[in-house]
């Protein structure tokens, strides 16, 4: 895992169409909660049994309406630094621009694996007028319809060759795998630092060492597991003033290759946009959460109700996802440092937590008793039986019901909270699933 392909190309190509096309098999397994617009830029695609993350560039630059050569560029310039493959999105119907030669000759010399995608050719007799992007120098172009799918195929079979093999990057042991991740400048390394004290020597710096999530073995106060890291801490070269898309694009991986994210928000910020980005991305993949507000040293106010009301704050924006612990930090005068990998811990070991069946239909039947899921149309649900699936990374229950099919999100999520009262899962998300039995 942790490949990652990213579509570039100018505005009304088709880009969000193509991305939409290649994850939503997957996408729409996964999940169809309210809100994930926002995500649209961030997704899974697995084919023939490779898994990649799919990033449309486009949707993380800030002025996406301006067709400013700049804002392209800068997508582009991410892609290169970022991705396993590129896919250079073109439309057959206005045919090549002076962008998308723009954004050619960047490509070309930048030694990647790009794949040239030729978009709008709804019908074969459209083949032909892509002849004229063999001019761009970036090898075959790919004539496909992300509106109907059509060849689709043949693209992720060429992007599946393209990707590098997969090195068995995992760690050994099995240890809990946390990542710290959050905005630049919100206090990753120096929490990273205080963890481990100054004396780590981050991964050479030589240009090409692996660009992967690092795991450093950690073992303190009795604690023993890895430190993922966002490779966000090496050297940022030219693109200093773009590290907040980076920012998200770095996390991706650490995030996919951790168990629990400590997610860094900065006191003297409050909650972005960008925050948001991440925590979707840890939502998607069902990762276990610690949110540390930093820099509390520098908060004037730092009452009980300051402090309630900071964490109701993060509540709101992360809804519906409440349930997971917030600390005050000072990374800088390692204020409840400690703290952190102890919450870290617990909520590792809450996604991992086992509830013996007997106890969960002792507890949870008489709760459904007394508020059954509504009636619809006439049907009464009844709810016979529930177990916890063995293995997964997340703790996933399954209801027995005469009629899954009628059971809404509202219930799912009532369920979801009457296990949560009985039951220690702070930080872990749940998946609640219905069965006819």
């Amino acid at each position: 895992m942790g490949n990652i392909v990213a579509i570039v190309g100018r505005p009304n190509v088709g880009k969000s169409t193509l991305f939409n096309r290649l994850t939503q098999s997957r996408q729409a397994i996964v999940n169809e909660e309210a809100g994930t617009t926002r995500d649209r830029q961030y997704g899974k695609a697995d084919w023939t049994g490779h898994e990649f993350s799919l990033i449309d560039t486009g949707g993380w630059v800030v002025n996406s309406e301006d067709v400013f050569e700049g804002e392209i560029n800068k997508q582009v310039q991410i892609a290169i630094e970022e991705a396993q493959v590129i896919l250079f999105v073109v439309d057959v119907l206005t045919g090549v621009t002076d962008l998308d030669d723009e954004v050619a000759h960047i490509l070309r010399r930048s030694n990647k694996p790009v794949v040239l995608v030729v978009n709008k050719a709804d019908n074969y007799s459209m083949h032909a007028l892509a002849a004229e992007f063999y001019g761009l120098g970036l090898g075959d172009p790919h004539c496909i319809s992300a509106i109907n799918g059509s060849y689709t195929g043949d693209l992720l079979d060429r992007i599946v060759e393209l990707l590098p093999t997969e090195k068995d990057e995992e760690p050994e042991e099995e240890l809990p795998r946390i990542a710290v991740v959050g905005r630049p400048n919100a206090g990753k390394s120096s929490l990273i630092n205080a963890f481990i004290g100054e004396e780590r020597h981050i991964v050479t710096d030589i240009a090409g060492t692996t660009r992967d999530s690092v795991y450093t073995k950690y073992n303190k106060f009795g604690l023993n597991f890895y430190l993922v890291d966002t490779a966000g801490i090496r050297k940022k070269g030219k693109v200093n003033e773009d590290l907040e898309y980076y920012s998200v694009i770095r996390s991706i991986k650490a995030i996919e290759n951790s168990d629990v994210c400590v997610l860094m928000l900065d006191a003297t910020r409050g909650i972005e946009s960008q925050d948001l980005n991440i925590f979707s991305v840890i939502q998607k993949n069902k990762k276990g959460l610690l949110v540390c507000v930093n820099k509390w040293d520098l908060v004037e106010d730092k009452s009980q109700i300051a402090i309630k009301t900071f964490i109701h704050a993060i509540q709101e924006r992360f809804a519906p996802f409440t349930d997971f612990p917030v600390l005050f930090i000072s990374a800088l005068t390692k204020q409840r440092i400690f703290k952190v990998l102890e919450k870290a811990k617990e909520v590792y070991d809450n996604r991992h937590r086992r509830i013996p069946t007997a106890k969960l239909n002792e507890v949870l039947l008489p709760i459904i008793e007394n508020t059954p899921p509504p009636a619809t149309k006439g049907k009464y649900i009844k709810i016979k039986y529930i177990t916890q699936l063995p293995g997964g990374h997340t703790p996933s229950f399954v209801f027995f019901c005469n009629l899954p099919q009628w059971v809404k999100e509202p219930y799912r999520r009532f369920l979801e909270n009457k296990i949560r009262e009985n039951w220690e899962f702070s930080g872990t998300p749940i998946q609640v699933f219905m069965r006819e039995k």
